[in-house]
């Protein structure tokens, strides 16, 4: 009969290094402090471990003890996974001096951050987490993660633009990758990136001769925006986050797992560029067995209420009206009503004002 062999102390040593991770990684896992605020404690020598000021760089072991002004950190916090209707107008960042910043319009009370994000006029899907170890893994290019919006524009598409949108187009002194690209209406299209430059579609589109009216994400790889109102928020399923760590794992090929759900099925096609468009679902179908997810309102929320009687896709009166700076141009004259909304508020009114002259910055 074979006796346990003893186990190596310098087995021990190996393992215990193979899991070491550097000191501002493992005070941000924690959730704390993100990793330069946790770099700015350490310079500061408010950090000891194992009772000894560390030095920049240094990596933590599994059984060290790690104090941050003389206090143990808290045990790492249960991951957070939220998907947002972002609303135009919140801007995506953590610096919560700037106004309508996204982390104050939802007002979770634990430390999350957005993972990527959404031009100020834009308006669509995004995720937020305290999870710093599965952004990188979402957001890399070479991972080919599937991002959709439905895009309106300022004039007729042409299958001209569609191709070229389609191939690539020349921006921020690169080529655009390939990309599946297909019209939706005269003035509306859909695109799938897997890419995410700065302001990657708006760029895009105004190298091919056309403004961008109104863009909206619809889904990001397996979640879509169906059934998530705009301005609110809700936290991902285990089986939608099993999908996506799935996903990111490359245990399933991108392009054809982003396209079901939890339970294998096809996701239906996500809902149009339109303003409350989720609230317009056919009623049966809310109510034929599909799954409803309990959504939270943000604590930005107040700025956007209406008043009694007004109808919720707050189009109530501007059915009329002119686009702001497109002259005297007969086509396509409706206005973009997410952006009418929120200037409305920032005039202090109550009401729904149309456009206004100055061009938005």
């Amino acid at each position: 009969m074979s006796q346990k062999q003893p186990q190596n102390p310098t087995d021990n040593a190996d393992q215990n290094q193979a899991k070491a991770v550097r000191l501002n990684k493992f005070i941000s896992d924690t959730g704390f402090c993100s990793r330069r605020e946790a770099d700015k404690l350490i310079d500061q020598g408010r950090v000891t471990i194992n009772g000894q000021v560390p030095e920049m760089g240094m990596k933590v072991q599994p059984d060290d003890e790690v104090l941050v002004d003389d206090k143990p950190l808290r045990a790492k916090e249960k991951p957070i996974y939220i998907a947002l209707n972002k609303p135009t107008g919140i801007t995506c960042t953590t610096e919560r001096h700037v106004k309508d910043n996204i982390v104050d319009f939802i007002g979770h009370r634990k430390r999350i951050f957005p993972i990527g994000r959404l031009d100020k006029p834009s308006d669509g899907l995004i995720f937020l987490t305290n999870d710093g170890d599965i952004v990188n893994k979402i957001l890399r290019a070479g991972n080919s993660h599937e991002k959709e919006y439905v895009v309106r524009v300022d004039k007729p598409i042409t299958q001209e633009f569609i191709d070229k949108m389609a191939s690539g187009v020349e921006i921020l002194d690169t080529v655009t990758l390939p990309c599946k690209v297909t019209k939706e209406t005269t003035y509306s299209f859909r695109i799938v990136l897997t890419q995410g430059l700065n302001r990657q579609i708006r760029r895009m589109c105004e190298a091919l001769g056309y403004d961008v009216f109104k863009l909206r994400r619809v889904r990001i790889m397996n979640i879509s925006i169906d059934g998530l109102p705009n301005g609110k928020w809700r936290y991902l399923t285990d089986a939608e986050i099993n999908e996506i760590h799935s996903l990111i794992s490359g245990s399933s090929g991108t392009q054809e797992a982003s396209q079901v759900d939890g339970k294998g099925q096809s996701i239906k096609k996500a809902t149009d560029a339109k303003l409350f468009d989720s609230r317009q679902q056919d009623a049966a179908e809310r109510s034929n067995g599909k799954v409803q997810y309990k959504t939270y309102k943000g604590k930005g929320e107040f700025n956007r209420k209406r008043r009694p009687g007004e109808r919720d896709d707050a189009r109530s009166g501007e059915r009329s009206g002119s686009r702001p700076n497109r002259g005297s141009k007969p086509s396509h004259r409706k206005p973009s009503r997410d952006n009418d909304f929120s200037r409305s508020q920032n005039s202090g009114s109550s009401g729904i004002k149309k456009w206004k002259s100055k061009k938005e910055s």
